[in-house]
């Protein structure tokens, strides 16, 4: 029993998931990113790792959901086998579509920042680890990586991670829950399921830990069952099940999202606007860029960070003051600039639709710098994408299609020029 364990550039977690599939009887073997696809067909199972696959540019996952490999990893799912995803593989597999596991792996979910909150109030934002109880809450033969556990019993295992906060439009999870595809959720040591920090460490809908495809056979996953022996269940469960001959359960999922709307840009009336550029080389565009180049689009990619600032009175030397923080740009390596106006340029800013990035920083200036003045701090990231070949407006679309730029259902995108 052969199981691909799949590493992108980034991954760092292949180790664990080595051990961790020796220990249950499985045989595993280290399979790159960049290796020939068709080979994982020779392969009875797969688990892509956690870590930080292409250091998490434009966002997590969503860059290696685009890499070619994905595409037989479909394949093979579709066919029954079973696929993991650990962390930084789960956000994989929501970019990919492979979870939920709508039609045509259309995207149906996603991954945001982490919020942690207790009595109603966010308490951190942002990268958090800990050991956390995860309630299994499907029958023991929903889902491949569950076999070897009954309903209602939890298991302790460790946590790491910055955006693993499921979002998930609230139609589609009543469906899902119907459909017995909310796999783990979060527990206190009782079992009992509270929807609090810490209870719930990442603010996720529903205490979602992990969630199933219509199937059964492939898992997304942000806790990391790999680094103990509390999570070999998992592992075992997937040996169980190949074992077994892949035997998929009769289960589909139905939902009509509706497309996304790019808005053309309208900031709020007396508000400021900073567009901070880059002196160094900006990595993250360069590797959105050549992703784009590889999937055949003859575009250039840059980026800017925007902040939008609305401030109470004495606008100018509230200013100032931002500025004099360092809070919201690095005066060493970033300055402040202009949107970029470039012939065959259009430039798309994205948001997220709870900003706990922006949050952080209204908080940090009004408490740390005791700058009370600020009514409403936003952040965003605006793409500029020159189209060098093709027809604008299709290119423009089609690249909009790929969701390398935002997720519609975590994001906002408006149109600026």
């Amino acid at each position: 029993m052969k199981i691909a364990i799949i590493q992108f550039p980034g991954s760092n977690t292949e180790r664990e998931t080595l051990m961790a599939c020796r220990r249950v009887g499985l045989n595993p073997v280290e399979f790159l990113w960049n290796e020939p696809a068709e080979k994982l067909s020779d392969f009875d199972g797969y688990i892509i790792v956690g870590g930080f696959s292409y250091e998490d540019r434009s966002r997590s996952g969503v860059i290696a959901s685009l890499d070619p490999i994905m595409k037989q990893i479909k394949v093979e799912a579709d066919s029954g086998k079973p696929v993991l995803g650990i962390c930084n593989g789960a956000q994989i597999l929501v970019e990919s579509g492979l979870v939920p596991g709508l039609e045509n792996h259309r995207l149906g979910m996603a991954l945001a920042d982490n919020k942690r909150i207790q009595n109603g109030h966010v308490v951190g934002v942002g990268y958090y680890n800990t050991w956390v109880n995860l309630n299994m809450s499907v029958l023991s033969d929903r889902c491949v990586f569950t076999r070897h556990l009954k309903i209602g019993e939890w298991i302790n295992v460790p946590l790491a991670h910055g955006e693993g906060r499921f979002i998930i439009p609230e139609e589609l999870l009543s469906k899902m829950i119907d459909n017995d595809q909310t796999v783990f959720r979060y527990c206190n040591n009782d079992g009992n399921i509270m929807n609090e920090f810490p209870t719930n460490p990442n603010g996720s809908i529903y205490n979602l830990a992990a969630v199933c495809n219509p199937a059964g056979n492939v898992m997304a996953m942000m806790p990391h069952p790999e680094r103990t022996e509390n999570g070999d269940v998992i592992f075992s469960s997937m040996k169980d099940y190949i074992e077994n001959g892949y035997l998929i359960t009769d289960h589909t999922l139905s939902f009509d999202r509706p497309h996304y709307e790019v808005k053309k840009f309208q900031p709020v009336d007396n508000s400021t606007e900073w567009i901070i550029d880059m002196i160094i080389a900006d990595n993250e565009a360069a590797t959105v860029h050549n992703a784009l180049i590889h999937l055949g689009f003859h575009v250039e990619i840059s980026r800017q960070t925007h902040w939008e600032i609305c401030v109470s009175r004495n606008k100018d030397d509230i200013l100032k003051k931002i500025d004099a923080s360092g809070e919201l740009y690095n005066s060493n390596k970033e300055f402040i600039s202009k949107i970029t106006e470039k012939e065959n340029t259009a430039s798309f800013l994205v948001r997220q639709k709870e900003d706990m990035r922006g949050r952080a920083k209204l908080e940090s200036l009004t408490k740390r710098f005791e700058i009370d003045e600020i009514i409403d701090l936003k952040r965003g990231v605006i793409w500029n994408v020159t189209v060098k070949s093709g027809n604008f407006k299709t290119v423009l679309k089609d690249i909009l299609d790929t969701h390398i730029l935002f997720n519609p259902l975590s994001h906002e995108c408006y149109r600026i020029n």
